[in-house]
Order: structure tokens, then sequence, then C-alpha cells
């Protein structure tokens, strides 16, 4: 079950975008929780708000209203460098392109975070990296560059570092996208992993009802806003879901 403690607060955030006399609504008036111990799926059509969505909980993009806390922190109105800090500490990504440096290791990969942190991985936290390590399978690889490594095992790299800090929130922006079907069943096992047994919270844009049924629930965008909250739904449900919320917001 979800732990009770939010990642992350949305209350009533809108992003609008352009012409003050004719706005583009990017979010309107969104409020949401994404919580510990929970892997929450977000789909909707190109231009819902989804990854308008993962841009002001990033704190990547400024919102034009409302209210969001990621932990106990409230996010509207820091500054760049507050940001950026609190980015840092709190957030773990993984992205449909792996997003590795090609020139490091899987290791020095896994480690950037605290490189750009500026400073090292304590023992508790370097023991936890050896778990992630030998649990995801890539102990004989770390001394290999993305480019000797199969797309899943990039995967499982990127995946290690984003969990390697313990973040608050890991934003997943289509993770499967560029992996076959196996290997995605693999990393969509690992998320799900990641939230129930090691504590995270987990919210990943997905286009694709089989990756959404792997989440504890799908959230559906349309026109900006939150039109459905679903749980236990199958992929075929899942497709009938956002097909026919798409037909009512078009």
């Amino acid at each position: 079950m979800p732990d009770s403690t939010p990642a992350v607060v949305l209350r009533n955030v809108s992003r609008t975008y352009g012409d003050p006399a004719n706005p583009i609504h990017a979010l309107r008036d969104v409020s949401v929780e994404l919580r510990r111990r929970e892997f929450t799926a977000i789909m909707g059509p190109s231009g819902s708000g989804k990854s308008t969505l993962m841009n002001v909980i990033a704190g990547l993009d400024e919102v034009s209203a409302g209210e969001i806390w990621l932990g106990e922190t409230p996010l509207v109105g820091l500054d760049d460098t507050a940001r950026t800090l609190l980015r840092r500490r709190h957030i773990g990504f993984v992205f449909q392109s792996f997003n590795l440096v090609p020139t490091l290791t899987a290791e020095e990969n896994i480690r950037l975070p605290f490189v750009l942190a500026g400073r090292k991985p304590d023992a508790t936290e370097r023991s936890w990296i050896t778990h992630l390590v030998r649990s995801l399978g890539l102990s004989e690889r770390l001394d290999h560059r993305p480019s000797e490594l199969s797309g899943g095992q990039q995967q499982r790299v990127a995946i290690v570092r984003a969990l390697a800090n313990r973040p608050t929130l890991i934003l997943a922006d289509e993770p499967t996208g560029a992996l076959d079907t196996r290997t995605s069943r693999e990393v969509l096992h690992l998320l799900s992993v990641a939230a129930r047994e090691y504590g995270q919270g987990i919210a990943m844009v997905t286009h694709d009802p089989v990756a959404a049924s792997y989440a504890d629930r799908v959230l559906v965008f349309a026109d900006g806003r939150v039109a459905g909250e679903y749980r236990d739904l199958t992929p075929q449900q899942i497709s009938d879901v956002t097909i026919d919320l798409q037909g009512v917001y078009a």
C-alpha cells in the first residue's frame, strides 16, 4: 500500500504560456498528490499537460498559479539556485534515451549525481548502491561504457543512478520507449519494486497502456486537467479509458 507521506503535492496549479490576450493553458487548476511507495502512470494525448506537469514538479518550469511542495519544502518562489539544489537532492530522472554520459563507465554514471553535488557517497550510500547494482545484475558491468551495454543494461544503470541518493521522487519519461518487449517488462518490474520495496515515489509518463498497467494508479490528462484517476485496470481497459476521455475533451 502507498505510504501516507506525500512525495509531491500540487494544489490548484496552472501553467499558462504565450500572449496574455490569447494564452495557451498547459495546466488548468491541477491538484494532485504523488505518494511514497506508489507508482503512478501519467497518460494523455500530446499537448494534454503531461510534460508540463513533470517540468513544474522538477522546478524546471514556473507555475502561473498554485502551490507545489516537494516533501515538506515549498517549490514555488524559490530562485534557480535553490531549485537546482532541491532537484539534485529530491528528484531522480529516468529517460527514454537513458541519458548516460558515453565517456563514463557504468559505475561513473551511477555516481554522477554525487559528483554534481560536490560530495562523495557516504558508507550507507555506498552500501545502498552496491545493493542496487547486485539486485539489478550489474556487478559485472560496472567498468563498461554505455556503448558496451545493451539497451536494458543501460536503462538499469540509469535506474540505479536515479535511486542512488534515495530521492523523494523519481520522474520517468517514457522509460521503456526504446526497449524491446521483454526488456520493457523487466524495467517496469524494477520500477514497481523500487516503489514497493525501496519506498520511492514514482511518476511515469507513458503512452503505452501495457506499461501503465504496471502502476498502482493511472492519472489521465486531457486539456491540461486531470480527466480521470484509475486503479487495477487491464491494458485494454486503460486504452479504452484514454480513448473515451480524449473524445470528451477534444
